[in-house]
């Protein structure tokens, strides 16, 4: 049955039809587009009114060919950056399987019918990690429009208990001046600062729970120690590579040429190098000392802390320890 709703929407149910069902190697002739918009929205029309209502969406913009019957030539995003966009989605562990699977589907009717069998990684949706605090992207949400405003934020912070659920680490909430969301190593941050101190911390917001913006004005950021180097997103995440509170400070390690890879996936390119030989450089960088501390256990064989005197001596004591456990 025909209603005359439909009827006045009918060039934006054709541009649907073609959104839905064409691309480059799959057109539709008239009479397709007729035989669908009855199967989809229950609508009859002849071939002229199809024609007609083309040639209105092409004059008002839309990239709509007519060579050998009509496809949409261009869309808003092509396959393959809907793909990343979605695989972001999919490996993310800051959202919930929930969240995950409801920004899938709103991504997958950017495309048409023929893009299903691209993203056959989908169906492997329920066994991946992902978040369990279903309050994520409110407090993303609260917490950027903070940001805008420049004001304060209280929220309740959480860890995880021996059920494997997050609970409150403290009974207070937490009273922060908010700077930056950042993602980095599969997480979600905030970025900012307590007023009693001068220095930056570190919060996972998939751990941020009941978040309530303040009256007061947020702390100008220019307070800070870290303001000499600038609330740099780059920046941060190369010199804090976990996260971890603590200061930045220079560090100077001997190590194998073969983790040169590493050190640039890690710290980015910011760095002084000296080779020796075919097997060990020397590299000069700046970072968090205690995400370094870290890092220097995970490549332990390869990597031999020069400067600070005071982070190769933790190295060293932690080395004893660790060969205690194992010897």
């Amino acid at each position: 049955m025909n209603r005359p709703g439909k009827k006045k929407k009918l060039n934006l149910l054709i541009l649907e039809v073609l959104k839905n069902y064409s691309d480059e190697e799959h057109h539709l002739k008239q009479q397709e587009i007729v035989r669908l918009l009855k199967k989809d929205y229950d609508i009859d029309v002849d071939r002229r009114s199809v024609k007609s209502n083309i040639e209105s969406l092409i004059e008002i913009g839309y990239d709509i060919d007519t060579e050998s019957g009509y496809f949409l030539g261009s869309r808003e995003f092509e396959d393959a950056e809907l793909k990343m966009l979605i695989d972001s989605v999919l490996f993310s562990r800051i959202l919930t399987e929930k969240e995950s699977k409801r920004l899938i589907e709103k991504l997958k009717s950017q495309s048409n019918i023929y893009f299903e069998p691209k993203i056959e990684s989908v169906k492997n949706l329920p066994n991946l990690q992902h978040a369990e605090n279903g309050h994520i992207l409110y407090s993303i949400d609260a917490i950027a429009e903070a940001i805008g405003k420049k004001k304060k934020i209280s929220f309740i912070y959480n860890s995880y208990g021996f059920d494997k659920k997050l609970h409150p680490k403290r009974k207070e909430r937490a009273v922060v001046n908010p700077y930056l969301l950042i993602e980095t190593n599969g997480h979600y941050y905030l970025v900012g600062n307590y007023d009693q101190y001068d220095d930056l911390v570190h919060f996972r917001v998939d751990k941020i729970t009941s978040v309530h913006i303040l009256e007061k004005d947020a702390k100008d950021p220019s307070e800070l120690t870290a303001s000499e180097e600038g609330l740099d997103i780059s920046s941060l995440q190369t010199k804090n590579i976990y996260m971890f509170g603590g200061d930045v400070e220079k560090i100077v390690i001997r190590a194998k040429n073969a983790i040169l890879d590493d050190i640039v996936d890690f710290f980015g390119k910011d760095f002084e190098i000296t080779f020796h030989d075919d097997d060990e450089m020397t590299v000069e960088l700046s970072c968090n000392v205690n995400d370094f501390f870290y890092w220097a256990l995970q490549f332990g064989p390869s990597v031999e802390v020069m400067e600070p005197s005071s982070l190769r001596d933790r190295l060293r004591d932690a080395a004893k320890e660790m060969y205690e456990k194992y010897r």
